[in-house]
C-alpha cells in the first residue's frame, strides 16, 4: 500500500470507530424503546430514525454545515468558547458518519430485543424487578449479538460514507480524506487505473467482511431464539 492509501485507510478506521462510539448508547436506548414500548408517536420516531436512509447524504452534510459551521450560532459558540471546530475536521466527519449510520445501529438491536420472549420480562416483574433492573439484567445481555451486529454494520457504513462527509468537512488529505474521498480524488486526478481499482477493492473488502460478520451473528442468534421457543 502507498502512503496515500494507508493514510486514507487509517483515517477511515479512526473516524468509523469514533462514529460508532457516538451512537452506541443512543442506538441501544432507541432500539429498546422501539422494541419494547408502545406510545403515541412511535411511528414518527421510527421514521425519524430511518430518515438518513432516504435523505440524500449530501443534503444532511449541508444541513450540518449550516447548523455547526463556524458561521452558525452553535458552531461559532463551540469554536469561540471551547475551540471546537466540527466543520472541516475529522471529528466532524465522525459526526456526519454517525448520523448516516445510526439506522444500522438501531435495526439489529431492535430486532434482537423484539425477538426476546416477553414471558421472561413478565416473570421478572412478578418477582418485583424494576424496569431498570430488567433492562440491565435481562434485555441488554440477551441483545448483545444485536449490539455487536449494530456496531459492525454502522462501522461498515461509516467506512463507505461519502456525501454527508464531503459536504460537511470537505476532502482534506490527512484530516478528512477517508477511503471514499481518496477514491474519488484518484478517479478525478489519476491516470493509474490499477491504483484506482486497488483502493476500490480495499473499500469493498472491508465493507463485505463487516456485512458478512454482522449478518451471521444476527442470523445465528435469531435461529437460536426460535429453537428455544
Amino acid at each position: 500500500m502507498t502512503p496515500f492509501e494507508y493514510n486514507a485507510l487509517f483515517l477511515s478506521i479512526k473516524i468509523g470507530m469514533l462514529s460508532t462510539l457516538f451512537i452506541l448508547i443512543p442506538g441501544i436506548l432507541i432500539g429498546w424503546v422501539l422494541a419494547k414500548k408502545d406510545f403515541f408517536g412511535k411511528t414518527i420516531l421510527d421514521s425519524l430514525v430511518h430518515l438518513p436512509l432516504v435523505i440524500p447524504p449530501i443534503g444532511i452534510g449541508y444541513i450540518l454545515l449550516i447548523m455547526l459551521g463556524k458561521n452558525s450560532y452553535l458552531g461559532g459558540f463551540l469554536f469561540q468558547n471551547f475551540n471546537i471546530n466540527l466543520s472541516f475536521s475529522w471529528i466532524g466527519a465522525s459526526l456526519a458518519c454517525a448520523i448516516m449510520s445510526f439506522p444500522l445501529m438501531v435495526r439489529p438491536i431492535r430486532v434482537l430485543m423484539e425477538a426476546q420472549d416477553s414471558k421472561i420480562d413478565n416473570a421478572a416483574r412478578s418477582l418485583g424487578s424494576s424496569e431498570f433492573k430488567i433492562f440491565f439484567t435481562i434485555t441488554l445481555p440477551l441483545a448483545y449479538p444485536g449490539i455487536l451486529a449494530g456496531l459492525v454494520l454502522s462501522f461498515a457504513r461509516s467506512i463507505g460514507e461519502f456525501g454527508a462527509t464531503i459536504a460537511f468537512v470537505g476532502n482534506i488529505p490527512g484530516e478528512t480524506q477517508t477511503l471514499p474521498l481518496a477514491l474519488w480524488t484518484l478517479i478525478e486526478t489519476s491516470n493509474n487505473t490499477y491504483e484506482i481499482i486497488r483502493l476500490g477493492l480495499i473499500s469493498i473488502c472491508l465493507s463485505l467482511v463487516a456485512l458478512v460478520f454482522a449478518t451471521s451473528i444476527e442470523k445465528k442468534f435469531l435461529d437460536r431464539l426460535k429453537n428455544d421457543k
